[in-house]
């Protein structure tokens, strides 16, 4: 049990004091433990609330935090909300909750965004600005459409590149499963294990999913041939090798049920088109056909997200070159072709 002071409750000179002390000890930006704290208070807020039964914790951050399988700082909250709690009317067979047709997929799709920017606004927003009143935080909650920004308030700066605010982007068309609870820490606990910092159970997606999600997200804008949504798009390429190294990666190849899932899902909810015009057909990715590696100018620009990345702290200090990164990519791709479907 910690028996020392809350970080919530120091000074602020207290806090900067034990940042930079944490941050000597593990290595790390003393800006990204800071955010970190915050990213793990809402994990704990969202969790313990009344809907925490049916949000699922995924993506980069959940790999960082709930399974070890990545070590590189993870800023934002991706989760996923039941699909069959935002739209139980439309939703005949609860047990495989898909369209029947391409046009009922564009009316869920209608449906979803408008309930759950509802619901975000509704019901998430007021539960964490009564927790942050109750404990009178530094922080401040603004809406963006169906997701959320908790803006804190920093005493450490970097680079700039760390934003002083956790985004919570809030997806809804899936169940999130399979899924299972893990518990959670800030990292600077680990420097400071006497200091109170949050903890948090979220229900956190299956690594093996997570990959196959990030995997055929890859294969669309390798086959777009551009990248949407700002900047820290590397960190996805990132995490593959990172989940290859630790044996995910192999795991989640060999669940050919759980890839064919993921592609279904992707096709029904993310039809995308290639640079000539195709439609991107996802069961072909998962069954002999992934693209890892971009080529052209997309390479370019990865290659220079991953760098800012590298100048930020965002990734561990032995993070490999990009061309190795590339380079071992290359060779997962042509592991993921060569596995029996």
């Amino acid at each position: 049990m910690r028996t020392g002071p809350n970080y919530f409750k120091l000074s602020k000179q207290d806090k900067v004091d034990a940042l930079e002390t944490a941050a000597y000890t593990l290595g790390r930006p003393s800006d990204l433990l800071e955010k970190d704290i915050w990213v793990v208070w809402v994990l704990n807020a969202l969790f313990s609330s009344k809907f925490g039964d049916h949000l699922v914790f995924k993506g980069g951050t959940s790999l960082s935090k709930a399974y070890k399988a990545i070590d590189r700082f993870s800023e934002d909250v991706d989760l996923a909300y039941d699909i069959r709690q935002v739209i139980p009317d439309l939703i005949t067979e609860p047990s495989d909750p898909y369209p029947p047709s391409r046009s009922q997929a564009q009316k869920w799709t209608e449906a979803v965004h408008v309930r759950l920017a509802k619901w975000a606004r509704g019901e998430v927003l007021p539960i964490l600005a009564s927790q942050i009143g109750s404990e009178a935080l530094p922080a401040t909650l603004r809406e963006e459409g169906d997701r959320l920004c908790l803006d804190y308030e920093a005493v450490r700066s970097g680079t700039g590149y760390i934003r002083p605010s956790v985004l919570l982007e809030f997806g809804a068309r899936s169940t999130g499963e399979p899924a299972k609870r893990h518990e959670v820490h800030c990292d600077i606990s680990d420097a400071l294990p006497d200091l109170q910092s949050p903890t948090a159970t979220p229900r956190v997606m299956s690594a093996g999913r997570t990959f196959w999600e990030k995997a055929t997200a890859i294969h669309a804008y390798c086959l777009r041939g551009e990248f949407r949504g700002g900047d820290r798009y590397a960190r996805h390429w990132f995490d593959l090798d990172c989940l290859d190294a630790v044996g995910i990666a192999q795991d989640a190849l060999e669940d050919r049920a759980l890839a064919r899932d993921v592609a279904k899902h992707n096709q029904h909810f993310f039809r995308e088109k290639s640079q000539s015009g195709e439609l991107i057909e996802y069961d072909r990715a998962v069954s002999g056909a992934l693209c890892l590696v971009p080529s052209g100018e997309p390479l370019l620009t990865l290659e220079e997200d991953y760098n800012k990345m590298l100048d930020a702290g965002f990734l561990n200090a032995d993070a490999v070159p990009f061309t190795e990164l590339i380079e071992r990519l290359s060779h997962l791709q042509t592991r993921a072709n060569g596995i029996e479907t």
